[in-house]
Protein backbone atom coordinates (compact mmCIF):
# COMPACT_ATOMS: atom_id res chain seq x y z
CA UNK A 1 0.00 0.00 0.00
CA UNK A 2 1.24 3.45 -0.92
CA UNK A 3 0.57 6.40 1.41
CA UNK A 4 1.20 10.14 1.02
CA UNK A 5 0.22 13.35 2.75
CA UNK A 6 -1.12 16.41 0.94
CA UNK A 7 -0.79 19.83 2.53
CA UNK A 8 -2.33 23.16 1.54
CA UNK A 9 -0.53 26.19 2.97
CA UNK A 10 -3.24 28.79 2.66
CA UNK A 11 -3.48 32.46 3.53
CA UNK A 12 -5.21 31.74 6.83
CA UNK A 13 -5.23 27.96 7.31
CA UNK A 14 -3.02 24.90 6.97
CA UNK A 15 -4.77 21.69 5.85
CA UNK A 16 -3.47 18.12 5.92
CA UNK A 17 -4.90 15.08 4.12
CA UNK A 18 -3.58 11.51 4.37
CA UNK A 19 -4.36 9.31 1.34
CA UNK A 20 -3.44 5.78 0.33
CA UNK A 21 -3.85 3.41 -2.62
CA UNK A 22 -3.78 -0.40 -2.50
CA UNK A 23 -2.74 -2.97 -5.08
CA UNK A 24 -6.20 -2.83 -6.66
CA UNK A 25 -5.76 0.91 -7.32
CA UNK A 26 -8.48 1.78 -4.80
CA UNK A 27 -7.84 5.19 -3.27
CA UNK A 28 -8.70 5.72 0.38
CA UNK A 29 -8.80 9.09 2.13
CA UNK A 30 -7.68 8.78 5.74
CA UNK A 31 -7.10 11.41 8.41
CA UNK A 32 -7.86 15.07 7.70
CA UNK A 33 -6.79 18.13 9.68
CA UNK A 34 -7.41 21.84 9.03
CA UNK A 35 -6.12 24.57 11.35
CA UNK A 36 -6.00 28.36 11.38
CA UNK A 37 -2.38 29.50 11.48
CA UNK A 38 -3.11 33.04 12.74
CA UNK A 39 -0.26 34.57 10.76
CA UNK A 40 2.32 31.95 11.77
CA UNK A 41 2.08 29.26 9.05
CA UNK A 42 5.61 27.94 9.60
CA UNK A 43 5.03 26.98 13.23
CA UNK A 44 1.54 25.56 12.69
CA UNK A 45 2.71 23.60 9.65
CA UNK A 46 5.82 22.09 11.26
CA UNK A 47 4.28 21.38 14.67
CA UNK A 48 1.33 19.54 13.18
CA UNK A 49 3.32 17.82 10.44
CA UNK A 50 5.37 16.06 13.12
CA UNK A 51 2.27 14.58 14.76
CA UNK A 52 0.20 14.07 11.61
CA UNK A 53 3.10 12.41 9.79
CA UNK A 54 4.87 10.42 12.50
CA UNK A 55 5.64 7.69 9.94
CA UNK A 56 7.61 10.10 7.72
CA UNK A 57 5.35 9.60 4.70
CA UNK A 58 6.06 11.55 1.50
CA UNK A 59 4.56 15.06 1.52
CA UNK A 60 3.17 17.08 -1.39
CA UNK A 61 2.50 20.78 -0.76
CA UNK A 62 0.22 23.23 -2.52
CA UNK A 63 -0.84 26.80 -1.81
CA UNK A 64 0.33 30.24 -2.85
CA UNK A 65 3.70 31.87 -2.21
CA UNK A 66 4.44 29.98 0.98
CA UNK A 67 4.73 26.63 -0.79
CA UNK A 68 7.88 27.94 -2.46
CA UNK A 69 9.48 28.36 0.98
CA UNK A 70 9.59 24.64 1.83
CA UNK A 71 12.00 21.89 0.75
CA UNK A 72 9.21 19.56 -0.34
CA UNK A 73 7.62 18.53 -3.61
CA UNK A 74 4.85 20.97 -4.50
CA UNK A 75 2.22 21.70 -7.13
CA UNK A 76 0.14 24.78 -7.90
CA UNK A 77 -3.36 25.28 -6.54
CA UNK A 78 -5.00 24.93 -9.98
CA UNK A 79 -3.25 21.55 -10.44
CA UNK A 80 -4.36 20.40 -7.01
CA UNK A 81 -7.91 21.57 -7.76
CA UNK A 82 -8.06 19.51 -10.96
CA UNK A 83 -6.85 16.34 -9.19
CA UNK A 84 -9.41 16.77 -6.41
CA UNK A 85 -12.22 17.41 -8.90
CA UNK A 86 -11.40 14.25 -10.86
CA UNK A 87 -11.51 12.22 -7.64
CA UNK A 88 -14.83 13.50 -6.26
CA UNK A 89 -16.65 13.68 -9.60
CA UNK A 90 -17.23 9.96 -9.98
CA UNK A 91 -20.62 10.62 -11.54
CA UNK A 92 -19.04 12.80 -14.26
CA UNK A 93 -21.30 15.79 -13.65
CA UNK A 94 -20.85 18.68 -16.03
CA UNK A 95 -19.36 21.37 -13.80
CA UNK A 96 -18.99 24.73 -15.51
CA UNK A 97 -16.89 26.27 -12.76
CA UNK A 98 -15.27 25.80 -9.39
CA UNK A 99 -15.57 28.66 -6.89
CA UNK A 100 -12.66 28.55 -4.44
CA UNK A 101 -13.59 30.75 -1.47
CA UNK A 102 -10.57 31.22 0.78
CA UNK A 103 -9.43 33.50 3.54
CA UNK A 104 -7.54 35.89 1.26
CA UNK A 105 -9.05 35.60 -2.20
CA UNK A 106 -12.15 34.37 -4.01
CA UNK A 107 -11.29 32.63 -7.28
CA UNK A 108 -13.59 31.13 -9.89
CA UNK A 109 -12.01 28.54 -12.18
CA UNK A 110 -13.82 28.22 -15.52
CA UNK A 111 -13.83 24.57 -16.68
CA UNK A 112 -13.90 23.23 -20.20
CA UNK A 113 -15.98 20.24 -21.34
CA UNK A 114 -13.24 17.86 -20.10
CA UNK A 115 -13.27 19.22 -16.57
CA UNK A 116 -9.97 21.05 -16.96
CA UNK A 117 -9.35 24.64 -15.94
CA UNK A 118 -9.62 26.90 -18.96
CA UNK A 119 -9.37 30.30 -17.26
CA UNK A 120 -9.92 31.98 -13.93
CA UNK A 121 -11.70 35.05 -12.61
CA UNK A 122 -10.75 36.80 -9.39
CA UNK A 123 -10.99 40.13 -7.64
CA UNK A 124 -8.27 40.33 -5.02
CA UNK A 125 -7.62 44.07 -5.16
CA UNK A 126 -9.49 44.47 -1.89
CA UNK A 127 -9.92 42.28 1.17
CA UNK A 128 -13.62 43.09 1.47
CA UNK A 129 -15.76 39.99 1.14
CA UNK A 130 -13.07 37.40 1.85
CA UNK A 131 -13.16 34.79 4.59
CA UNK A 132 -10.50 36.44 6.72
CA UNK A 133 -12.20 39.83 6.46
CA UNK A 134 -15.43 38.32 7.78
CA UNK A 135 -13.59 36.79 10.76
CA UNK A 136 -11.89 40.11 11.48
CA UNK A 137 -15.19 41.97 11.55
CA UNK A 138 -16.97 39.54 13.86
CA UNK A 139 -13.95 39.49 16.19
CA UNK A 140 -14.33 43.27 16.51
CA UNK A 141 -17.83 42.53 17.82
CA UNK A 142 -16.37 39.98 20.27
CA UNK A 143 -18.13 37.13 18.45
CA UNK A 144 -16.93 33.72 17.29
CA UNK A 145 -18.01 32.01 14.06
CA UNK A 146 -20.26 29.42 15.72
CA UNK A 147 -21.88 32.14 17.82
CA UNK A 148 -22.44 34.32 14.75
CA UNK A 149 -24.11 31.56 12.75
CA UNK A 150 -26.60 30.95 15.54
CA UNK A 151 -27.12 34.65 16.27
CA UNK A 152 -27.80 35.68 12.67
CA UNK A 153 -29.84 32.63 11.65
CA UNK A 154 -33.12 34.49 11.14
CA UNK A 155 -31.84 38.07 11.12
CA UNK A 156 -32.57 40.48 8.30
CA UNK A 157 -29.29 41.58 6.65
CA UNK A 158 -28.20 45.17 7.15
CA UNK A 159 -26.86 46.51 3.84
CA UNK A 160 -23.08 47.02 3.84
CA UNK A 161 -20.78 48.07 1.01
CA UNK A 162 -18.74 45.35 -0.66
CA UNK A 163 -16.65 47.47 -3.02
CA UNK A 164 -14.00 48.39 -0.44
CA UNK A 165 -12.96 46.92 2.90
CA UNK A 166 -12.63 50.42 4.40
CA UNK A 167 -16.18 51.34 3.37
CA UNK A 168 -17.51 47.99 4.55
CA UNK A 169 -15.82 48.31 7.95
CA UNK A 170 -17.16 51.86 8.26
CA UNK A 171 -20.68 50.69 7.37
CA UNK A 172 -20.51 48.04 10.09
CA UNK A 173 -19.13 50.51 12.64
CA UNK A 174 -21.71 53.21 11.95
CA UNK A 175 -24.54 50.67 12.04
CA UNK A 176 -23.43 49.34 15.42
CA UNK A 177 -22.99 52.88 16.74
CA UNK A 178 -26.59 53.63 15.78
CA UNK A 179 -27.84 50.58 17.65
CA UNK A 180 -28.31 48.16 14.75
CA UNK A 181 -28.29 44.63 16.24
CA UNK A 182 -25.10 42.66 15.71
CA UNK A 183 -27.16 39.85 14.20
CA UNK A 184 -28.28 42.12 11.35
CA UNK A 185 -24.78 43.48 10.74
CA UNK A 186 -23.17 40.03 10.47
CA UNK A 187 -26.07 38.86 8.32
CA UNK A 188 -25.35 41.81 6.03
CA UNK A 189 -21.70 40.81 5.87
CA UNK A 190 -22.68 37.29 4.85
CA UNK A 191 -25.03 38.59 2.14
CA UNK A 192 -22.30 40.88 0.79
CA UNK A 193 -19.92 37.90 0.51
CA UNK A 194 -22.51 35.84 -1.36
CA UNK A 195 -23.03 38.76 -3.76
CA UNK A 196 -19.27 38.85 -4.39
CA UNK A 197 -19.34 35.20 -5.44
CA UNK A 198 -22.44 35.73 -7.57
CA UNK A 199 -20.69 38.57 -9.39
CA UNK A 200 -17.69 36.37 -10.20
CA UNK A 201 -19.88 33.51 -11.38
CA UNK A 202 -21.59 35.74 -13.94
CA UNK A 203 -18.47 35.32 -16.06
CA UNK A 204 -18.62 31.52 -16.23
CA UNK A 205 -20.17 29.21 -18.79
CA UNK A 206 -23.50 27.61 -17.98
CA UNK A 207 -23.48 24.50 -15.83
CA UNK A 208 -23.19 23.30 -12.26
CA UNK A 209 -20.85 25.11 -9.90
CA UNK A 210 -18.66 23.34 -7.36
CA UNK A 211 -17.96 25.50 -4.29
CA UNK A 212 -14.89 24.76 -2.15
CA UNK A 213 -12.71 26.51 0.40
CA UNK A 214 -12.93 27.44 4.06
CA UNK A 215 -15.83 29.86 3.56
CA UNK A 216 -18.08 26.87 2.79
CA UNK A 217 -18.09 26.29 6.57
CA UNK A 218 -20.00 29.57 6.91
CA UNK A 219 -23.56 28.29 6.50
CA UNK A 220 -24.99 31.83 6.49
CA UNK A 221 -22.99 32.79 3.39
CA UNK A 222 -23.75 29.46 1.71
CA UNK A 223 -27.51 29.83 2.31
CA UNK A 224 -27.51 33.27 0.72
CA UNK A 225 -25.50 31.89 -2.20
CA UNK A 226 -27.89 28.96 -2.70
CA UNK A 227 -30.80 31.40 -2.89
CA UNK A 228 -29.03 33.27 -5.65
CA UNK A 229 -27.53 30.36 -7.62
CA UNK A 230 -29.43 27.07 -7.52
CA UNK A 231 -26.99 24.80 -9.39
CA UNK A 232 -24.24 24.68 -6.78
CA UNK A 233 -22.65 21.71 -5.03
CA UNK A 234 -20.64 21.85 -1.81
CA UNK A 235 -18.71 18.58 -1.40
CA UNK A 236 -17.78 17.16 1.99
CA UNK A 237 -14.14 17.70 1.01
CA UNK A 238 -14.66 21.44 0.42
CA UNK A 239 -12.67 22.76 3.45
CA UNK A 240 -9.53 20.80 2.48
CA UNK A 241 -10.08 20.48 -1.28
CA UNK A 242 -6.62 21.61 -2.44
CA UNK A 243 -4.82 19.50 0.18
CA UNK A 244 -6.78 16.50 -1.09
CA UNK A 245 -5.65 17.28 -4.62
CA UNK A 246 -2.02 17.47 -3.52
CA UNK A 247 -2.29 14.04 -1.87
CA UNK A 248 -3.89 12.52 -4.98
CA UNK A 249 -1.12 13.98 -7.12
CA UNK A 250 1.42 12.27 -4.86
CA UNK A 251 -0.32 8.91 -5.18
CA UNK A 252 -0.32 9.15 -8.97
CA UNK A 253 3.10 10.68 -9.63
CA UNK A 254 5.14 9.66 -6.61
CA UNK A 255 7.16 11.83 -4.27
CA UNK A 256 10.47 11.76 -2.51
CA UNK A 257 10.24 10.19 0.96
CA UNK A 258 10.52 12.39 4.02
CA UNK A 259 13.59 11.40 6.04
CA UNK A 260 13.68 14.16 8.65
CA UNK A 261 11.78 17.19 9.88
CA UNK A 262 14.96 19.25 9.82
CA UNK A 263 15.64 21.66 6.97
CA UNK A 264 11.97 21.73 5.96
CA UNK A 265 12.13 25.46 5.23
CA UNK A 266 14.18 27.42 2.74
CA UNK A 267 15.73 30.32 4.61
CA UNK A 268 17.19 33.59 3.31
CA UNK A 269 14.50 33.69 0.64
CA UNK A 270 11.64 36.15 0.69
CA UNK A 271 9.23 37.79 -1.69
CA UNK A 272 9.36 41.00 0.37
CA UNK A 273 11.57 44.02 -0.23
CA UNK A 274 13.43 44.99 2.94
CA UNK A 275 14.39 48.50 3.98
CA UNK A 276 16.68 49.77 6.69
CA UNK A 277 15.16 49.68 10.20
CA UNK A 278 13.36 52.82 11.34
CA UNK A 279 15.57 52.87 14.44
CA UNK A 280 18.38 54.21 12.24
CA UNK A 281 16.35 57.36 11.62
CA UNK A 282 15.33 58.13 15.21
CA UNK A 283 17.33 61.37 15.11
CA UNK A 284 14.89 62.73 12.52
CA UNK A 285 11.89 62.29 14.82
CA UNK A 286 10.87 64.27 17.90
CA UNK A 287 9.05 62.11 20.44
CA UNK A 288 6.52 63.93 22.61
CA UNK A 289 5.13 62.30 25.75
CA UNK A 290 2.40 63.50 28.08
CA UNK A 291 3.09 64.21 31.72
CA UNK A 292 1.43 62.00 34.32
CA UNK A 293 0.28 63.33 37.66
CA UNK A 294 -1.49 62.21 40.83
CA UNK A 295 -5.04 63.33 41.57
CA UNK A 296 -5.60 65.61 44.54
CA UNK A 297 -8.78 66.35 46.45
CA UNK A 298 -11.14 68.72 44.59
CA UNK A 299 -9.01 68.84 41.42
CA UNK A 300 -10.88 70.47 38.54
CA UNK A 301 -10.62 68.12 35.54
CA UNK A 302 -11.67 67.43 31.93
CA UNK A 303 -12.54 63.95 30.64
CA UNK A 304 -11.69 62.99 27.06
CA UNK A 305 -13.27 59.95 25.38
CA UNK A 306 -12.30 58.45 22.01
CA UNK A 307 -14.81 55.80 20.90
CA UNK A 308 -13.24 54.08 17.91
CA UNK A 309 -14.45 51.27 15.68
CA UNK A 310 -12.08 48.80 17.34
CA UNK A 311 -10.90 50.40 20.59
CA UNK A 312 -12.14 52.99 23.07
CA UNK A 313 -9.79 55.26 25.02
CA UNK A 314 -10.34 57.77 27.80
CA UNK A 315 -8.25 60.18 29.87
CA UNK A 316 -8.81 62.54 32.79
CA UNK A 317 -6.74 65.75 32.60
CA UNK A 318 -6.28 68.26 35.43
CA UNK A 319 -7.24 71.74 34.22
CA UNK A 320 -4.58 73.69 36.17
CA UNK A 321 -1.45 71.94 34.80
CA UNK A 322 -2.90 69.68 32.01
CA UNK A 323 -1.37 66.55 33.51
CA UNK A 324 -3.05 63.19 32.86
CA UNK A 325 -4.39 61.73 36.10
CA UNK A 326 -5.95 58.54 34.74
CA UNK A 327 -6.26 56.72 31.42
CA UNK A 328 -7.78 53.57 29.98
CA UNK A 329 -7.57 51.69 26.67
CA UNK A 330 -9.96 48.83 25.84
CA UNK A 331 -11.85 47.17 22.98
CA UNK A 332 -15.16 48.58 21.74
CA UNK A 333 -16.57 45.18 20.67
CA UNK A 334 -19.23 46.87 18.55
CA UNK A 335 -20.94 48.38 21.61
CA UNK A 336 -19.85 52.03 22.10
CA UNK A 337 -22.09 52.71 25.10
CA UNK A 338 -20.92 49.66 27.00
CA UNK A 339 -17.29 50.49 26.14
CA UNK A 340 -17.77 54.08 27.35
CA UNK A 341 -19.25 52.92 30.64
CA UNK A 342 -16.38 50.49 31.16
CA UNK A 343 -13.94 53.37 30.59
CA UNK A 344 -15.70 55.48 33.23
CA UNK A 345 -15.55 52.58 35.66
CA UNK A 346 -11.82 51.99 35.07
CA UNK A 347 -11.04 55.70 35.39
CA UNK A 348 -12.90 55.82 38.69
CA UNK A 349 -10.72 53.01 40.04
CA UNK A 350 -7.59 55.09 39.27
CA UNK A 351 -8.81 58.21 41.10
CA UNK A 352 -8.69 57.65 44.90
CA UNK A 353 -10.01 61.11 45.84
CA UNK A 354 -12.97 63.31 45.00
CA UNK A 355 -12.46 65.44 41.89
CA UNK A 356 -14.69 67.77 39.90
CA UNK A 357 -15.16 67.05 36.19
CA UNK A 358 -16.33 70.25 34.48
CA UNK A 359 -16.38 68.97 30.88
CA UNK A 360 -16.44 65.83 28.78
CA UNK A 361 -15.34 65.68 25.13
CA UNK A 362 -15.99 62.76 22.78
CA UNK A 363 -14.41 61.89 19.45
CA UNK A 364 -14.04 58.84 17.22
CA UNK A 365 -16.54 56.97 15.08
CA UNK A 366 -18.84 56.48 18.07
CA UNK A 367 -18.61 60.07 19.28
CA UNK A 368 -22.24 60.98 18.56
CA UNK A 369 -23.89 58.18 20.48
CA UNK A 370 -21.28 58.40 23.27
CA UNK A 371 -21.87 62.15 23.52
CA UNK A 372 -25.62 61.65 23.64
CA UNK A 373 -25.21 59.06 26.38
CA UNK A 374 -22.95 61.40 28.37
CA UNK A 375 -25.28 64.39 27.82
CA UNK A 376 -22.41 66.53 26.54
CA UNK A 377 -22.17 69.07 23.75
CA UNK A 378 -18.43 68.44 23.44
CA UNK A 379 -18.61 66.19 20.38
CA UNK A 380 -15.77 66.77 17.88
CA UNK A 381 -14.51 64.82 14.90
CA UNK A 382 -11.16 63.05 14.86
CA UNK A 383 -9.51 65.54 12.51
CA UNK A 384 -10.12 68.38 14.94
CA UNK A 385 -8.99 66.18 17.84
CA UNK A 386 -5.77 65.22 16.03
CA UNK A 387 -5.00 68.80 15.08
CA UNK A 388 -5.67 70.13 18.57
CA UNK A 389 -3.39 67.56 20.20
CA UNK A 390 -0.64 68.03 17.60
CA UNK A 391 -0.60 71.83 17.92
CA UNK A 392 -0.54 71.46 21.72
CA UNK A 393 2.81 69.68 21.44
CA UNK A 394 4.24 71.67 18.54
CA UNK A 395 2.70 74.88 17.21
CA UNK A 396 4.62 74.57 13.91
CA UNK A 397 3.54 71.05 12.99
CA UNK A 398 2.03 70.77 9.51
CA UNK A 399 1.55 67.02 8.94
CA UNK A 400 0.17 64.25 11.14
CA UNK A 401 0.91 60.55 10.62
CA UNK A 402 -1.49 58.58 12.74
CA UNK A 403 -0.02 55.52 14.47
CA UNK A 404 -2.73 53.26 15.88
CA UNK A 405 -0.26 51.34 18.05
CA UNK A 406 1.47 54.33 19.70
CA UNK A 407 -0.55 54.78 22.85
CA UNK A 408 -0.48 58.21 24.49
CA UNK A 409 2.22 59.40 22.07
CA UNK A 410 2.04 61.66 19.05
CA UNK A 411 4.79 61.33 16.45
CA UNK A 412 5.43 64.67 14.76
CA UNK A 413 7.26 64.95 11.44
CA UNK A 414 8.42 68.21 9.91
CA UNK A 415 9.01 68.86 6.24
Amino acid sequence: MKEVIGVCLGASTVSFVKASVNSDSNVRIGDVLSLAHNGNPKKVFLDNLKTFNNNLLPVIVTGRKFRNMVNLDSISEPEATEFALEYINQEHRDYGAIASLGGETFIVYNLDENGKIASLVTKNQCASGTGEFFLQQISRMNLGLDEVLDLSKDAQPHKVSGRCSVFCKSDCTHALNKGTPKSEVVSGLALMMAEKVEELLKKTRRGNVLVVGGVTSNSKVMNFLKNKIHDITIPDEAPYFEALGAALYGLKNGSKPLTTFDNIFIYNKSSFVFHEPLSKFADKVTFKETVRGAAKEDDVCILGLDVGSTTTKAVIIRESDEQILASVYLYTHGDPISASRKCYSELLKQIPVNIKIIGLGTTGSGRQIAGLHALTDGVINEIVAHATAAVYFDSEVDTIFRNRWARRKIYLYRK
